[in-house]
């Protein structure tokens, strides 16, 4: 299979993300499947043998169940529907899973997708729901949360390479700015470097710009083998590479606070299966959650070497006009970050990418894309490469 393409992607649809006030996560996700339909005239809801859909925590709406759930309000009664739960890499996960599936020859055409409704829920609520991603008698006990644990690593990165607070903010100004040209995304405004770094302090070093939002939305899209793709649409985009690990929950038990061992793995995965290497990339889209997490996935990913992140977003390497634009979306940070609905949402932003339909925030001649979806601290991580037909 090596380079080969495993599966098409045909289809891909994306709800608006924000606080989607007064809509269940089942017509958020409903509102991602219209659009995904209606890009494939050729695609009837018959023609979806199975669904797989990354969702995080029954927690938010009181509600389990979600596969059977999501085909219920989608019209797509009665085939099978699976919910996959790997943190905030759910859907990086039902994505595998749909690729599997039709690999088995079990299935011609799926449908994979996420979605979460968090901002029904108090801040001091999600905060406590999210952080069931971590290990609970020795971090959640202990009253640490997703920004206490990223701030460890910050601080890790910061004292061994030397990485700076403007440095973060670097990130946080750059998906901003994509944000604010992406229609879909939560937070559509320019933030200046100044405000970034003024703005208050969650964790030290992370202040409010270097933390993605609590958001509501929902992703999916339709898969089928390649052999079949021309039947439905004459722009498929071919995943060629699919890499997933796991690390200890706890990141006191890791071998490093400055590297997620788990990403390294899928993405050497990835690489080795769809015949690339780091420099072969043209766009990606990768798990920032908080900005260190996007400094570190560049190191981990290969972009840079190990210590060299912080450097390549000061140099304006992964802007827009840079050598390798990511998180052209506005990636977590300014996209949003529903968390089951985020890995397949990356994956839609490259299906955009590479088949030109970016709009203004379009990478020009983009041929190959990766994503990479994290969850919790580093226990999961999945990474997905793409080319274009």
């Amino acid at each position: 299979m090596k380079g080969k393409p495993l599966v098409s992607i045909i289809s891909a649809g994306l709800s608006k993300f924000g606080k989607l006030e007064g809509l269940y996560g089942r017509e958020i996700f409903a509102e991602a499947v219209k659009e995904a339909f209606d890009r494939c005239p050729n695609l009837n809801p018959k023609d979806i043998q199975a669904l797989f859909v990354g969702h995080m925590g029954e927690s938010y709406e009181h509600q389990g169940h979600t596969g059977a759930t999501l085909a219920d309000w989608t019209g797509l009664l009665h085939i099978p529907a699976t919910r996959t739960e790997t943190a905030c890499a759910s859907s990086g996960a039902a994505l595998r899973i749909g690729i599997f599936s039709i690999l088995s020859g079990l299935y011609d055409v799926v449908m994979v997708g996420g979605v979460e409704k968090m901002t029904n829920r108090t801040t001091p609520e999600v905060t406590e729901f999210l952080a069931m991603a971590s290990d609970f008698p020795f971090e959640q006990w202990h009253g640490i949360t997703f920004p206490g644990l990223y701030a460890l690593m910050a601080t890790a990165h910061m004292h061994k390479y030397g990485t700076t607070e403007e440095q973060l903010a670097m990130v946080a100004v750059k998906n901003h700015h994509n944000g604010f040209l992406n229609p879909k995304a939560h937070m559509q405004k320019e933030v200046t470097l100044e405000k970034a770094l003024s703005s208050r302090v969650i964790a030290w070093p992370l202040k409010l710009y270097d933390c993605s939002l609590i958001t509501d939305g929902a992703s999916c899209l339709v898969l089928t083998k390649p052999e079949l793709a021309k039947k439905y649409t004459d722009t498929p985009v071919q995943i060629i590479g699919t890499g997933q690990a796991s690390d200890s929950i706890g990141i006191y038990e890791r071998e490093s606070f400055t590297s997620l061992i788990a990403a390294k793995l899928a993405a050497k995965q990835a690489y080795q299966m769809a015949d690339v290497t780091p420099k072969d990339i043209d766009v990606a889209e990768v798990h920032d959650c908080f900005t260190i997490a996007e400094i570190i996935a560049y190191e981990d990913l290969g972009f840079c070497k190990p210590g060299e992140g912080g450097r390549l977003i000061e140099n304006g390497e992964t802007t827009l006009e840079g050598s390798l634009p990511v998180n052209t979306s506005g990636g977590l940070k300014a996209k949003g970050h529903p968390v089951g609905a985020t890995g397949t949402a990356q994956a839609y932003e490259i299906y955009l990418q590479l088949t030109g339909q970016a709009e203004k925030r379009q990478v020009e001649n983009a041929e190959i894309g990766l994503t990479h979806n994290v969850g919790g601290s580093g226990a999961t991580a999945a990474v997905h490469i793409f080319r274009r037909e």
